[in-house]
């Protein structure tokens, strides 16, 4: 046992000699425990991470195929849809793929310049995803309790200009604090106390971590919130007058009763949404929040598990804003006959909407 111990202790050694770098080697050195993530939990966790993955390429790739090839789906609304499945596609390609490597490997195995490219895109699809939900709330605020005003606030063009400041602003501000690195002043120490090369992560200091967590979750999860409350209040107003209206065909029991499902549905709605975002989003800005005013005491695994949970509101967001709705749901399920059993003639895919 000793042998194959120091056996495989000298390949870790020759491999990390050979790419000229000291990747991990002192954390692995001063940890064997670290061995043991080196056969079943590696595995379960990759056979937990790669589905996660594969869902949130292929759902958000299936809703940005939709969009753009029906037409009839190319409202304002769904223009704001389609550019979050792009956000969130991305952040299936480009970002969890090296993040699943980095947390399973306890290790950075790319270098220091990769390491702030993946850094930086990390940060800026998280924080243009969230601004994605914060423009879908406002454009289903406007649509519900403002629908005279509708056609000439959420036209086209409007909408594109404020995906263009979406992406542009979250570009800007990720990549400006990952060159500048205005994240790590006066973490000097803790810096130079990581000896371990093979180490990726974006650390920021206090002033960063509160004016980043205050302008990139806890604003726009405030417009939600109170947008989606409002949403629900005139929902619930719009419900009674429909049911009023309806009284000289419908008894009051029967009155009473389409009353609540639609209530009911309203309510399930938005707690769906709001419950998705909250629960996928808040418990990492709470740490990232609070970890550098207590010296950065959350332990790397708790930290990593709850950025998996960020990520993981990437592959329900298609579930949630795209196929929730049943007009995505047919065209989705004419796409997919079509791509996947060549059952559905291309010439009645659009006849069929």
């Amino acid at each position: 046992m000793v042998n194959m111990f120091d056996g495989y202790m000298f390949c870790l050694l020759f491999c990390c000699n050979l790419f000229l770098i000291s990747f991990c080697c002192d954390f692995i050195l001063l940890r064997p425990s670290f061995l043991l993530r080196l056969s079943a939990i590696q595995v379960l966790m990759y056979i937990l991470m790669l589905p996660t993955i594969f869902m949130t390429v292929f759902g958000n790739l299936l809703v940005i195929i939709t969009i753009s090839h029906f037409k009839q789906l190319q409202s304002p609304t769904n223009l704001i849809i389609l550019s979050l499945a792009l956000v969130d596609c991305m952040m299936g390609c480009l970002v969890m793929p090296f993040s699943m490597v980095r947390w399973v490997e306890g290790c950075w195995f790319m270098g220091d310049m990769f390491c702030k490219i993946h850094s930086g895109m990390d940060m800026t699809l998280s924080i243009a995803s969230i601004l994605h939900l914060c423009l879908v709330s406002i454009d289903r605020y406007i649509a519900i309790c403002e629908p005279l005003k509708y056609q000439m606030k959420m036209t086209n063009t409007i909408v594109v200009f404020c995906l263009t400041v979406i992406w542009l602003f979250s570009l800007m501000f990720s990549f400006g604090i990952v060159v500048s690195k205005v994240n790590v002043q006066g973490l000097e120490t803790l810096a130079m106390s990581n000896t371990c090369l093979g180490f990726c992560a974006l650390t920021c200091n206090k002033q960063w971590t509160v004016i980043t967590s205050l302008l990139n979750f806890f604003l726009p999860g405030t417009i939600m919130s109170s947008l989606y409350l409002k949403i629900f209040f005139v929902a619930r107003k719009q419900a009674k007058v429909i049911c009023e209206g309806i009284a000289v065909i419908r008894s009051r029991e029967a009155k009473g009763h389409y009353s609540e499902q639609r209530e009911r549905k309203a309510a399930k709605t938005l707690g769906i949404v709001m419950g998705f975002f909250l629960l996928c989003w808040l418990p990492y800005f709470m740490t990232n929040l609070i970890d550098p005013f207590f010296n950065f005491m959350t332990p790397a695994d708790v930290f990593d598990s709850l950025i998996w949970l960020a990520y993981f509101n990437s592959m329900c967001n298609p579930l949630i804003y795209g196929f929730f709705y049943p007009r995505f749901q047919k065209t989705a399920k004419i796409l997919s006959l079509n791509l996947f059993e060549r059952q559905f003639p291309i010439d009645h895919m659009h006849a069929a909407l």
